[in-house]
Parts: C-alpha cells; sequence; structure tokens
C-alpha cells in the first residue's frame, strides 16, 4: 500500500515542494524515514505513532518506509510530522487518497496537537507559487498564513479537527481577516522632540534615513549617541508591502517573529552587544538561521561601541554592506540571505572618550587615541557613508524650555523623499539612492558646473577613495530630493562632503 503527500521545505530563505512517500508493505514491523532526514526529522516516526495511537486509529504493525524527495537536499526540522501522519493514514486505507494540490506542514505533539513551527509563511508563499491550491499548517501559524492570498490556508488544532475535515464530518474554517495583525511601532517609541539641541546630528541622522545611508557618530561619553541612535525607528521611512514580505520571511524562519503578527510593517531595528559573535552577527548552525545582519533587512543595524566588537565581526560586514546578501557556505550547502540593511556605528573618540572634549582633559595619548581608533579598519569606515562629529551639549541647549521637533515631521520629510527616489528607480531592484550601483549613480548624480568644481576639489585634497567618491555623490543627491531639486547644486555638494570628515583620519 503507497500513498504520497505534498509538503513544503526550507533551504535559506527559499521554500521548495516536498513529497513525503509513504509505503506499508510485509515483513517485520519497522518504520524508516529516508531522504537525507537530520535527527528530528527521523524522530518524526515516534511523534507520529504516538499521535495515531492516541488519536484510536490503527497503527500499521508492518513494515513502514517513508521517502523524502527530492532525496539530494537535507530536510530539516519537525515540519513533516503532519504530512507523515496523513502519508500513512492514505496507505493504511484509513484516509482517501488526498490530492498533490493539497500541502501539509506542522510539528506533531505525542497527543496529536499542533505546535506552532518556523518558515511558514515562506512555505505557504512557495505553496502558492508551485501550484498549490489549499495548505494545512498548525492553528498557532495562522496569522502568518493570513497574508498570503490566493491559496486556502486551513489553520488545524488537533488530528482529530483534521480527520474530521479530510472525511467531510466537519469542515476547519480557513483563515480570514480575524487572523490578520499588522507590527508596527510601539506608542512609546523613543522620538525626537525629547532631544535637547544636536541639531547638526539630527540633520545628518534625517539624511540617512531619507537616502538608507550608512552612519558613524564618532563623540564623547554622554553626547547622546546611542539616545539619538534608538530615536532613528520613528523617522524611518514606511515599508513598501514587498518589503514587509521579505522582513516578515526572515523573521519567520528564525521564530522571531512576533505572537500573532501576519506582517511586519515596522522597520527592523537591531542593537547587538559587542560581544556578539561573528556567527551571531553573519547567521550559524549546521544549517546556519538568519543572523543579526539579515534579521537588519530593511532596517537598521546599530552597532555601539564600535570599537569594542571583535575585528572579526566587523569585517564580516564589508561585503554584506555593499551587496545587500550575505553568503553562508556549509558542507551541506551554500546559503544567501538578505541584508540590505543601514548600519549605524556610534563610537568614541579614545580609550578615556573625552579626546578633544572642550571642557574635560584626555587622560590618552596620541599614541593611544590614534591606536583605539585604528581598532576599526579604514575599508569598512570608507563603507560608511556619513561621518559625524557628536559634541558634548551645552547647558543653555538642555536647559532650554523649548520642545524640539517631533520625529513625525522628520518622517513627513524622509517619506517625501523616499517617495521621489521610488518612482526614480521604479522597475529596478535599488530601492533608495544609497544602494546605486556605479551606473545608477552616474546616471542619476547630475552636477551642475560650480557643484563639479567643488566636488574636484574635495577629490584631491581629501584624498577621497573611487568607493567615497561615490558615497557623496549619492548623500548629495539625498540631500537635493530633500528639497525636491533635480540636480545637484553647490550647497547639496558642500553639505555631502563635510560627512566624509573622517576620511583624512582614518588615512593617516
Amino acid at each position: 500500500m503507497f500513498a504520497e503527500i505534498t509538503s513544503m521545505g526550507l533551504f535559506g530563505i527559499e521554500s521548495y515542494k516536498v513529497s513525503v512517500e509513504a509505503d506499508i508493505s510485509g515483513g517485520m514491523p519497522r518504520f524508516d524515514i529516508v531522504g537525507l532526514p537530520d535527527a528530528s526529522v527521523s524522530e518524526s516516526r515516534e511523534r507520529v505513532r504516538s499521535a495515531i495511537k492516541n488519536a484510536n486509529l490503527t497503527y500499521p504493525v508492518s513494515r513502514i518506509t517513508v521517502n523524502l524527495a527530492p532525496a539530494h537536499i537535507k530536510k530539516e526540522g519537525p515540519i513533516y510530522d503532519l504530512p507523515i501522519f496523513v502519508a500513512l493514514l492514505c496507505a493504511n486505507d484509513e484516509l482517501k487518497p488526498v490530492g498533490k494540490d493539497t500541502a501539509f506542514v506542522g510539528e506533531l505533539s505525542l497527543d496529536g496537537h499542533l505546535r506552532k513551527i518556523n518558515g511558514v509563511l515562506p512555505m505557504v508563499i512557495g505553496a502558492k507559487n508551485s501550484g498549490v491550491k489549499e495548505i494545512f499548517i498548525p492553528y498557532e501559524n495562522a496569522n502568518e498564513g493570513a497574508v498570503v492570498k490566493g491559496i486556502t490556508v486551513y489553520p488545524v488544532k488537533n488530528v482529530t479537527e483534521l480527520i474530521n475535515h479530510l472525511t467531510g464530518i466537519k469542515k476547519i474554517e480557513p483563515v480570514s481577516d480575524e487572523h490578520y495583525s499588522e507590527y508596527t511601532l510601539p506608542q512609546n517609541t523613543p522620538d525626537f522632540a525629547d532631544v535637547r539641541g544636536q541639531e547638526e546630528v539630527k540633520r545628518a541622522l534625517e539624511i540617512a534615513a531619507a537616502g538608507g545611508h550608512n552612519v558613524l557618530m564618532v563623540g564623547p561619553p554622554g553626547s547622546g549617541k546611542s539616545m539619538l541612535a534608538k530615536r532613528l525607528p520613528g523617522i524611518l521611512p514606511d515599508m513598501t508591502f514587498e518589503e514587509s514580505i521579505e522582513t516578515t520571511n526572515i523573521y519567520s524562519i528564525a521564530g522571531a517573529l512576533p505572537k500573532g503578527v501576519s506582517l511586519i510593517k515596522a522597520r527592523p531595528f537591531r542593537s547587538p552587544h559587542h560581544t556578539v559573535s561573528p556567527a551571531g552577527l553573519s547567521g550559524g548552525g549546521a544549517v546556519p538561521k538568519p543572523g543579526e545582519i539579515s534579521l537588519s533587512h530593511n532596517g537598521v543595524l546599530f552597532l555601539d561601541e564600535l570599537p569594542e566588537f571583535q575585528r572579526t565581526s566587523l569585517e564580516i560586514l564589508r561585503q554584506p554592506i555593499e551587496d545587500g546578501v550575505i553568503s553562508i557556505s556549509r558542507v551541506a550547502a551554500k546559503f544567501q540571505y538578505p541584508c540590505s540593511v543601514m548600519v549605524v556605528c556610534a563610537m568614541n573618540p579614545c580609550p578615556c572618550g573625552y579626546y578633544g572634549h572642550p571642557t574635560r582633559k584626555c587622560t590618552c595619548s596620541e599614541t593611544a587615541a590614534k591606536r583605539y581608533f585604528n581598532r576599526v579598519s579604514g575599508p569598512l569606515v570608507d563603507r560608511l557613508d556619513i561621518h559625524i562629529d557628536v559634541p558634548p551639549v551645552d547647558y543653555e541647549s538642555l536647559a532650554g524650555k523649548e520642545k524640539a521637533e517631533p520625529s513625525s515631521e522628520i518622517k513627513k520629510r524622509v517619506n517625501k523623499a523616499r517617495k521621489i527616489q521610488q518612482e526614480r528607480f521604479l522597475g529596478t531592484n535599488i530601492s533608495c539612492n544609497a544602494k546605486m550601483d556605479a551606473a545608477a549613480t552616474r546616471k542619476f548624480c547630475n552636477l551642475t558646473p560650480a557643484a563639479e568644481i567643488i566636488m574636484k576639489t574635495a577629490f584631491e585634497r581629501l584624498g577621497l577613495s573611487a568607493r567615497a567618491y561615490d558615497k557623496v555623490l549619492r548623500i548629495a543627491r539625498t540631500i537635493a530630493d530633500m528639497e525636491n531639486s533635480d540636480e545637484i547644486d553647490t550647497k547639496h555638494i558642500t553639505e555631502a562632503i563635510q560627512y566624509r570628515s573622517f576620511d583624512r583620519r582614518f588615512g593617516e
């Protein structure tokens, strides 16, 4: 007796169709699972056996062979419990055959209840794209299934409920709008209205948010670097639906999707501690899961106390910042995770933190200060678009009664500038000015003759690299967009150049 059931698998962030084939034949009782299963998949036989018995169904006392095809791809996780369960019942004539356009994914408990699993959203999307018409998922994952249109998604609480549905006794209601819930910024998100002074830094962060530019902030302790960075989520531009799907996919695979959330609509803000390992940043495991870089996709990766991070961890950032994807190679396979992130870094100017402070004396030698600054490699700093000094706040600014501009007003300008960019790059894979390649930079960053002269002078005097030259043009393009200007004029290029103040320092 033979049965074949459709399921879905995950390979990195991509989903693929899996055929679960069950064969019941004569011979000594035995239950084998083949098709390159990992330990958790092999353990499915025990969970399936207990679920069948506790559902008062007949467990076949025969030789059972389950094959997970394609057999050359390693299968991992308990997501195949449910399709193996259904395949055995069909092969044992407990259920009528199920069509190949119906898929099943889910982990079983010993009493037949379905547990929540990771990666449901990409699996449902993959099922739809593979021609599957309906899919059965655990009830606790119903919110993820509610995102995808064009496929019928059934949330299942236990195997008895599933059997009643398949036999026509009582149908399961497919997911509906009641399961749909968006994750947006919480009400208590820090606001720029609470920040006194630091107008130049706020301006730089506004430009960064508008164009998706990376930022390096350098200043003494207590100057507000971390406070300013933590207010960035309130001014980041609204996510497009495609960006929300991409981000939610990653969080679903990583098991980091907030409970009850269908779609992430707020751009991520990740702030790993400086003790994070290289694998924690890039992703790790025998079958790698997304790391902090990928979990920041379409959002912000904030690295506080930048020189305190391991050098190997920081150097990992160089390729992903440029390419927008991170490649992880393991013996089993090579994985790619998207990581189009806005990297924001903060650091002190020296070990004591008071190098160049107007009132407090620095206790570090020139050599110690330079050595501390050079813990961050020049090539990495070259990839950070905007460099900004964060000076200590004076008393008048702190004691002032006037409230600063709120994040909501800043965000309006950011959204307006980002909309211009979306229209400019329509039909391409470029999402914002910071992600332009060399060809797009030459095409869209048109300088006036006067601005061209200023750019040439700055390039020669500052000794800018080719990468820094392109980044200055992209920053200037963003500044021009904020003023709704088609051309990049002298004021735009001048402001952009001043945000590369550390190029000389790192080149010493």
